[in-house]
């Protein structure tokens, strides 16, 4: 029997915070006790956010507070390649349109829709796509295309749920709500998501499905900030043939607002911490670890 495999794929877009240790020491614990793997995954497909200062942090971070990963560590940016390949397995399937409209334009959909009563929102808020891309003729979009305009690769989130119905997922850990073990996959919630832009070859929900079945990995400790994206990534791997993983969402940490922690929260970021003469023990302490 193969060991279990985890992860932890931050990106490398800001410096690691108290959130980020929890996530980190947590798939390092389930890993050590179920006598698993632990990877690395630098998620830097956003070339104008990451940078190459904030992952060598990253090692310097994770290395401090004891955590030990395999090498060599796998970065998006080298993997276009794989991404590209799923999306064009989607685009076979007919479930892949280029829409051109532009965030601005977006806003001034919705804004005209919601003339007639509240738009849908995805489960994190944002408006649900409003255009009509997935009505443009095949000569229409390549003219668009050929003409340099800007466009985002849509998956028509209908189709694709008329191709996998009934979804679920193995929760182990527990959702917003208290959900925990096999849980309803919405897909449909989310709307038409983008997969990939003309100047980014990918998109988180396309990239981290393909990389989790890339790197075997059965178990995905992550927060509960992912819980309901995990439809889509359900839906993605079943139209893409690729392995189920359980989930394991976790709580989140928070600031004393009761927000979400951030990258530009500098209280809880472990390099202010570190210097501050906080130890590994004490970062374990201040997330719940003991």
């Amino acid at each position: 029997m193969m060991p279990p495999v985890f992860r932890f794929a931050p990106s490398p877009n800001g410096f690691l915070h108290l959130g980020h240790a929890y996530s980190a020491l947590l798939n390092f614990e389930r890993a050590r006790e179920s006598g698993g793997r632990l990877l690395l995954r630098i998620e830097d497909i956003d070339a104008t956010r990451c940078r190459p200062e904030y992952e060598v942090a990253i090692y310097e971070d994770l290395a401090w507070l004891g955590i030990a990963w395999e090498t060599p560590v796998r970065q998006q940016s080298e993997h276009l390649a794989d991404y590209r390949a799923a999306l064009e397995k989607l685009s076979a399937l007919g479930l892949v349109y280029p829409a051109f409209e532009s965030r601005a334009e977006i806003a001034k959909l919705v804004a005209a829709r919601e003339a007639d009563g509240p738009w849908p929102r995805d489960p994190d808020g944002a408006p649900l796509y409003p255009g009509d891309a997935r009505s443009l003729s095949a000569d229409e979009r390549s003219r668009l295309i050929a003409s340099g305009a800007p466009y985002a690769l849509r998956l028509d989130i209908a189709a694709a749920c008329r191709r996998a119905a009934g979804l679920t997922w193995n929760e182990l850990g527990e959702g917003p709500d208290g959900e925990h073990g096999i849980v309803p996959a919405l897909p449909e919630a989310w709307g038409d998501v983008i997969l990939a832009r003309k100047e980014t070859p990918t998109s988180y929900h396309l990239s981290v499905v393909v990389d989790d079945a890339l790197q075997g990995v059965g178990e995905i400790v992550r927060g509960q900030d992912l819980f309901h994206a995990t439809a889509v990534h359900r839906l993605l791997q079943t139209l893409l043939g690729l392995p189920e993983p359980a989930y394991h969402h976790h709580r989140l940490m928070r600031d004393g607002d009761g927000r979400k922690l951030s990258k530009s929260s500098w209280s809880t970021g472990l390099r202010e911490l570190r210097a501050a003469g906080v130890t590994p023990a004490g970062i374990r302490q201040l997330v719940g670890l003991g």
